[in-house]
């Protein structure tokens, strides 16, 4: 893309962003610009969805490493087939942001019948990244690519469970600014999904973005990584950043009770009301329902995160700086559990007796 073009894409950047304020582009410093210029030459815009972590520097920093290593850099799968994965997670979790934007970019990608085989390959590798957002389904979900395939289309899924929770967030629905009348949308969208894509082809090495963040060992639940060392490192370096941000901001107690809600999570949708939510805290402390509250909806239902929910965590005396590490935490922690229950060698469903 352009460089005339992604310094036209940083107003809006800023502008899609609610509940927090990012660094401006023209105040970033030390590791912030850093990260932005990797992100301004790699993916082609200053993307909403890695900006809104900059009242976090090394947040930020992690995210972008795990979405470079794992969408953007080159590999085995086509990047196109890795959009259509972002698409299908994030729409399996009501990210209606990341839907447009991944689904638009791998419009652009792709000529339709130009290759009947890829379209559908590109169709059954969506329908098994869906499938592995429930943990039932998961379990005899066949991958309909080789293992080595898997590995990185299954890394990309963990990103988007991660971002598809920020985005519900911290972002606008859409990436197409509301003002925008409904006859000129699907052209708008045309047109972005054809800048995108430019990008997008371009070949980027793995490994450029991991110096960003310091070294990190193996994490055990990261063990479907072994055989891809960037993806592994990556995920290791980014995870453990992450980790770190959540014992800055998330009270103790909350980190417990995420964690126990997670063990029993089936990945399928909480329902309309929050009153889950209200029973869940009563446990903890009263100092810290409000940022338990926060962080359970992020993991379980971020789509149900209102001005409410953060403005309660705010009154405890959170910046955005400890906003964004608590939901990187609690996005972080669904993340690594959904995908965690993707075998990559599943069981064969019973037959019927």
């Amino acid at each position: 893309m352009t460089g005339l073009y992604a310094r036209v894409a940083r107003r809006p950047s800023r502008g899609h962003v609610r509940r927090v304020t990012p660094v401006p582009v023209e105040r970033a410093e030390g590791l912030v610009a850093s990260v932005y210029a990797q992100v301004e030459r790699d993916f082609g815009m200053l993307a909403p969805p890695v900006s809104l972590h900059s009242p976090a520097p090394d947040v930020l920093a992690a995210c972008w490493v795990v979405l470079r290593e794992t969408l953007v850099a080159a590999g085995r799968v086509d990047r196109a087939t890795r959009e259509a994965v972002a698409a299908a997670v994030s729409s399996a979790n009501t990210c209606p942001y990341c839907v447009e934007v991944h689904s638009a970019t791998m419009a652009g990608l792709v000529r339709p019948g130009a290759d009947a085989a890829r379209d559908v390959r590109r169709a059954r590798v969506a329908d098994w990244a869906r499938a592995g957002t429930d943990r039932a389904a998961a379990r005899h979900a066949v991958p309909p690519v080789d293992a080595d395939e898997a590995v990185e289309l299954l890394g990309v899924a963990l990103v988007f469970h991660y971002l598809n929770r920020m985005v519900n967030v911290f972002l606008d629905p859409s990436p197409i600014p509301a003002g925008v009348p409904e006859p000129v949308r699907g052209g708008v969208r045309r047109v972005f999904g054809r800048l995108m894509a430019r990008g997008a082809r371009r070949e980027r090495p793995a490994g450029v973005a991991l110096d960003l963040l310091p070294p990190a060992p193996p994490a055990p639940d990261l063990g479907w990584t072994a055989g891809h060392p960037v993806l592994a490192d990556a995920l290791a370096r980014g995870g453990a950043v992450i980790d770190a941000a959540g014992r800055r901001s998330v009270p103790a107690s909350v980190r417990e009770l995420v964690a126990a809600r997670l063990d029993d999570w089936d990945g399928r949708p909480t329902g309309l009301s929050r009153a889950w939510v209200g029973e869940a805290v009563r446990a903890l402390p009263a100092a810290d329902r409000p940022a338990g509250r926060l962080a359970l909806l992020t993991a379980l239902a971020a789509y149900q995160v209102d001005d409410e929910v953060v403005d309660g965590v705010r009154a405890g005396g959170a910046d955005d700086r400890a906003l964004v590490e608590l939901t990187a935490w609690a996005s972080m922690a669904a993340a690594r559990r959904a995908v965690a229950w993707v075998p990559l060698d599943p069981v064969p469903p019973a037959a019927p007796s």
